[in-house]
C-alpha cells in the first residue's frame, strides 16, 4: 500500500543501516525461528552475530562498544525484527530495556565490566522484577537483600522472566529495607554461576514459544557490594525512569507486527478463491482491511511523533503509554480479524497468522497492562 513519507528524519546512513539489519533478520532469524519455537529457546550464536554487526545498543557511547548513534537506529532494528515475525530473539529487551539501566545508573567500573560484552552479544541481559505475588505492584516485593558488610545476602523468587535461561547478567529488584515499601527497593546485578542462584522450570506459554521465560530463585546468594547499581533504595525510581523507552519499544514492535499481519492477509485474500472469485473482492473483506489499514496509518503517524520526541530527550511518558495502549490493543484486535479471513487454515500452526495470533495476546499484559496504561493516561495526562 502506498503511504506518506514518515515523519522520522531518516538519513542515507539510516537507510544503509536498515538494509544491513534487514539482511541479518532475513538470513539469521526468519529461517531459524520455527526451530527455535520447537526448542523453546534461541541459539546463543545469533546474539554474537547481531553484536558483531552493531545491532545491539547502537545508540550507546563508543567507549562501551556502541556506535554513538541516535535512537532512530534502535528503532530500525526493532522494526526489521518485527518485519520477519521474530518473537523469540529478545534483542530489544536486552538492548533497549535492560542495558539502559546499566548505562544510566551503574558506575564507570561497572559499565566497563558489563556493557562491552553485552553490546557484543557475548553476555545476555535480563531483568527480574515480577514475583508470584507481585506484578505491577512493586511495593509487594518479597525478595530481600540483607546488608552483610561487603556483600548482600539475596533471597527470593522471580517469575515470568524473559531471557530467563539464556541470561548471564540479571538485574534483580530486591528489598534492602523492608520498612520502606517502594523506597526500600534496590537493584543488584546477579551473575550466572553465583552460588544459590538457580533457574527453575521453563514456563510454557500460549505464545512466544521461541522465547525462554523462566522462574528464578535466589537462596542465600552472596552478591558483592560492587554489584549494587546506583544507590540503595533508589531502585523504584530507576525502574520508573526506564518505562518510557520500554513502552515505546513495545509500541514500535506492535505497530510493525500489525502491519506485517495485514500485509500477509492482503496477499492471502488476493489468492484465495471463494465462489469463483477472490476473497479480496468481497465487500466485507475490502472494508475490514481498509479499516485496519487506516487505523495502522494513524497509529504509525502518532508513534513516529513519540519516537522523535524520545530521540530528542523529551519527557513523553504519557504519550509512550498511549502508544503502547493503542498499538497493543490494535495488534491483538487486527490479528484476530485477519485470522478470520484465513478460515480453517488460520487455525493451523503452519500458517504465520496462527503464531501471530498467539504471540499478540501478551502485548496488552507485559510492560504494564492496558489498564495500567489507562491509569497513567488518566492521571498524568488528564489530571483525573
Amino acid at each position: 500500500m502506498k503511504t506518506l513519507e514518515r515523519a522520522i528524519p531518516w538519513t542515507p546512513e539510516h537507510a544503509a543501516f536498515r538494509e544491513m539489519a534487514a539482511d541479518f533478520f532475513d538470513r539469521e532469524v526468519k529461517p531459524r525461528h520455527a526451530q527455535w519455537e520447537k526448542d523453546g529457546i534461541v541459539t546463543r550464536d545469533v546474539w554474537e552475530k547481531a553484536g558483531a554487526l552493531g545491532l545491539i545498543c547502537p545508540n550507546f557511547p563508543e567507549q562501551y562498544g556502541g556506535a554513538g548513534t541516535d535512537f532512530f537506529y534502535n528503532t530500525i532494528v526493532m522494526e526489521e525484527s518485527s518485519r520477519v515475525g521474530n518473537s523469540g530473539f529478545m534483542l530489544s529487551l536486552h538492548g533497549d530495556i535492560v542495558a539502559p539501566y546499566i548505562l544510566e545508573y551503574a558506575n564507570e567500573e561497572q559499565k566497563m565490566r558489563w556493557l562491552p560484552d553485552a553490546i557484543l552479544g557475548k553476555k545476555i541481559l535480563a531483568i527480574a522484577m515480577t514475583e508470584p505475588g507481585a506484578g505491577s505492584d512493586l511495593a509487594a516485593l518479597q525478595t530481600t537483600a540483607v546488608d552483610m558488610g561487603d556483600h548482600y545476602l539475596l533471597n527470593g523468587t522471580k517469575t515470568f522472566i524473559s531471557n530467563g535461561y539464556l541470561s548471564d547478567l540479571v538485574i534483580t529488584a530486591a528489598k534492602t529495607d523492608t520498612s520502606k515499601a517502594l523506597h526500600g527497593i534496590s537493584l543488584l546485578m546477579v551473575e550466572r554461576g553465583m552460588a544459590g542462584f538457580e533457574r527453575g522450570r521453563k514456563l510454557e506459554k500460549i505464545g512466544l514459544h521461541a522465547q525462554d521465560t523462566a522462574e528464578l530463585s535466589y537462596t542465600d546468594v552472596r552478591v558483592p557490594k560492587e554489584n549494587l547499581i546506583g544507590k540503595t533504595g533508589y531502585g523504584f525510581r530507576y525502574l520508573m525512569s526506564g518505562l518510557q523507552q520500554e513502552r515505546l519499544a513495545l509500541a514500535i514492535s506492535n505497530v510493525r507486527s500489525a502491519e506485517l499481519v495485514l500485509e500477509e492477509t492482503i496477499q492471502y485474500v488476493k489468492q484465495r478463491k471463494m465462489f469463483g472469485k477472490s476473497l479480496g473482492s468481497f465487500q466485507n473483506t475490502r472494508f475490514k482491511l481498509a479499516e485496519m489499514a487506516t487505523e495502522q496509518a494513524a497509529a504509525r503517524a502518532f508513534l513516529d511523533q513519540v519516537v522523535i520526541a524520545h530521540n530528542s530527550g523529551k519527557k513523553a511518558m504519557v504519550q509512550a503509554s498511549q502508544a503502547k495502549l493503542l498499538s497493543s490493543e490494535m495488534f491483538k484486535r487486527h490479528v484476530d480479524e485477519c485470522l478470520q479471513f484465513f478460515g480453517g487454515y488460520g487455525y493451523m500452526m503452519e500458517y504465520p497468522i496462527a503464531r501471530a495470533y498467539l504471540d499478540a495476546r501478551v502485548q496488552t499484559i507485559y510492560a504494564g497492562t492496558s489498564e495500567i496504561m489507562k491509569e497513567i493516561i488518566a492521571g498524568s495526562g488528564l489530571g483525573l
